[in-house]
């Protein structure tokens, strides 16, 4: 079963995270400082936004120093108690076989006050007691409910990379996967992660497949759907939740049109869930879900819509009684990727059926319909007369462009 390229390739020291190099001073300098004495701000605030490696950071801190890591999330955890009993344990009992301890609490500003409304004065409370450093990770620091945690940390920012650190980084994990890549390629996939290097290489990952080689063209997959840490995040939930409300809370992350996101799951289910039985669940909400879109789209009633989008997150999602067994990758939708590389044909199609619209006063949806088969038919079985007509629409560049392009198609 392969791996992810985000787990395979994880940093283990900070001399092997790319970037921040401010950043990662100011948490060694931090670390440092405890050796002496418990420094006034005995919590760090490692934020920024999602893929910049907050996590990564600060298990390579701890490992390159030989202490124990203990892990939190705290927005998993649902009320201050369990926060207060697990992390307070963690900071004040000693060790016996390792040299220190560094106590991480992950995404803080996911917590919930309703549900978890003493975690913030839990959280306050193990600072301050605790006799071990503690990191706090956050994406949005601002956040009002966490000011408090705020006041009380070091604040750190992790900036995302640009193409100079990023692109180097993407070199390095593909000539270990013996894959030749295009620099424009590699480019193109910073520009659109925006210098998110999990996106990034999952990117690569996903692109590359069992080949060898990436090239620009390959890229034009990415302009089809939202970035990749959004899309393969709500995968994630939808199969590996084990209560309705998770896996409907998985839509919030995601700014997909839900039809295609339905495509995203159908084609990942056999993939995520291969019992026989299981899959059979979650197939028959699926095709529940794919009739509630064909009645909303037919009549226009939105007030069904809800049942659709139930069907196919929280209904593929309590049909997987089995736990995962490992990883498996995620894929392209088939019909997204087939857009995607038909996308300049149908642009010219398109373009080429106004200029017989024009010409023969019909609509250019009819002129690409309709004559367009009799083109190519003529250009099958009389070139000269092709030759008239496409210098009469004056589109003889793209009409040969279009017929080449089906023709390779084809074959």
């Amino acid at each position: 079963m392969s791996q992810p390229w985000t787990v395979r390739y994880r940093p283990k020291t900070t001399r092997e995270i790319a970037g921040n190099k401010p950043a990662l001073e100011k948490i060694r300098l931090w670390l440092d400082s405890w050796s002496k004495e418990k420094p006034s701000k005995a919590a760090v605030l490692l934020y920024g936004p999602a893929g910049v490696g907050k996590t990564t950071v600060a298990e390579a801190v701890a490992r390159e120093r030989g202490w124990d890591l203990v892990e939190i999330n705290a927005s998993d955890k649902r009320s201050g108690d369990i926060l207060s009993r697990i992390a307070g344990l963690a900071s004040t009992q000693s060790s016996l076989f390792s040299k220190g301890r560094l106590i991480l609490l992950d995404e803080v500003d996911g917590i919930n006050l309703r549900a978890d409304s003493g975690a913030i004065i839990a959280i306050l409370r193990v600072i301050k007691e605790s006799q071990f450093p503690i990191v706090l990770t956050a994406n949005d620091p601002w956040d009002p409910k966490i000011r408090p945690l705020r006041d009380a940390c070091l604040l750190i920012e992790l900036k995302r990379l640009g193409p100079r650190e990023g692109i180097p980084l993407m070199r390095g994990i593909l000539a270990k996967e013996g894959v030749n890549a295009e620099e424009e390629a590699l480019r193109a996939i910073m520009e659109r992660d925006r210098g998110d290097m999990r996106s990034a290489i999952t990117d690569l990952q996903i692109l590359t497949g069992p080949k060898k080689s990436l090239t620009l063209e390959d890229t034009a997959l990415l302009s089809s759907r939202d970035r990749t840490e959004s899309i393969f995040e709500v995968l994630r939930i939808i199969f590996n939740s084990r209560t309705v409300a998770q896996a409907r809370r998985a839509l919030d992350k995601s700014d997909l049109d839900q039809e295609m996101l339905f495509q995203w799951i159908l084609e990942n289910t056999p993939n995520q869930i291969p019992k026989p039985r299981e899959l059979e669940a979650a197939m028959s909400a699926l095709s529940e879900a794919d009739l509630y879109f064909a009645r909303i789209r037919k009549t226009q009633s939105w007030h069904l819509l809800s049942y659709a989008l139930d069907l196919m997150t929280a209904g593929v999602a309590v049909a997987k009684e089995t736990s995962p067994g490992g990883w498996v990758s995620m894929k392209f939708p088939q019909r997204i990727s087939s857009m995607s590389r038909s996308r300049g044909t149908r642009e010219l199609r398109k373009g080429v059926g106004g200029l017989i619209g024009s010409k023969s006063h019909i609509s250019s949806r009819r002129g690409t319909k309709l004559y367009l088969p009799l083109i190519k038919f003529i250009h099958e079985h009389d070139p000269q007369k092709y030759r008239e007509i496409a210098e009469w629409l004056d589109a003889k560049a793209p009409l040969d462009e279009i017929l080449s392009l089906e023709n390779e198609q084809a074959a």
